[in-house]
């Protein structure tokens, strides 16, 4: 199997515009340090952009933030995740398994920062807040891929798997943040054996 290479997103070009060079700061620095902790004045700093740049683009942190997660979906679960399943594996069951060999080798990575999603749920605890209810619709659009894929399988209850699958996505990276770089493995056995429970034969198991 050969390693994805993943294009670092945190290159600021010179000849870039004020927004992307603001977006793309934001983007390394959210998604390793949390929308939280990191202010706005770290982020002009990297971009190297005047802060009135940056609310001329984006009138306020909350709109930076929504910003950078519709961005992380786009990079991270469309093109990356998405896209790298669906060019490894042509079965929808041997796709769903897929996930944790992109996800293996992502943990084995310097790269690896986790899931921007748990962690921006974990700091915007009131619920109406609108940085916490847009984090709550991009974990939605990632479980509508896995039930697609699970319908295309055959799976009965395709929502009620896909949520029982998103789990061993979430629990995986948390325990790979917690040090366990084998995480993905183990979740793709997991993953083995939910498939048969479902009466799916596990194309592409960890045996296989």
């Amino acid at each position: 199997m050969t390693t994805t290479q993943r294009q670092p997103l945190n290159r600021i070009v010179p000849a870039e515009g004020g927004r992307e060079r603001t977006m793309r700061a934001a983007y390394d620095l959210f998604s390793r340090g949390g929308t939280r902790s990191v202010g706005v004045d770290a982020v002009v700093a990297r971009a190297a952009v005047a802060k009135m740049t940056l609310y001329r683009h984006f009138p306020s942190k909350v709109d930076l933030v929504l910003a950078f997660l519709e961005r992380r979906e786009q990079l991270w679960t469309r093109e990356w995740l998405g896209a790298e399943v669906v060019r490894r594996e042509s079965e929808p069951a041997a796709r769903l398994l897929a996930i944790f060999d992109v996800f293996d080798e992502w943990f084995h990575t310097a790269e690896f920062e986790g899931c921007t999603f748990i962690q921006v749920l974990l700091e915007h605890t009131e619920l109406t807040d609108p940085v916490r209810l847009a984090t709550v619709a991009n974990l939605a659009n990632i479980r509508t891929f896995l039930t697609e894929h699970a319908e295309a399988a055959g799976i009965s209850e395709p929502d009620a798997f896909a949520r029982q699958w998103h789990i061993l996505m979430k629990g995986s990276i948390i325990s790979a943040l917690e040090g366990d770089v084998e995480a993905a493995m183990r979740a793709k056995e997991m993953g083995v054996l939910l498939l048969e429970h479902r009466g799916i034969k596990a194309v592409g198991s960890p045996a296989g």
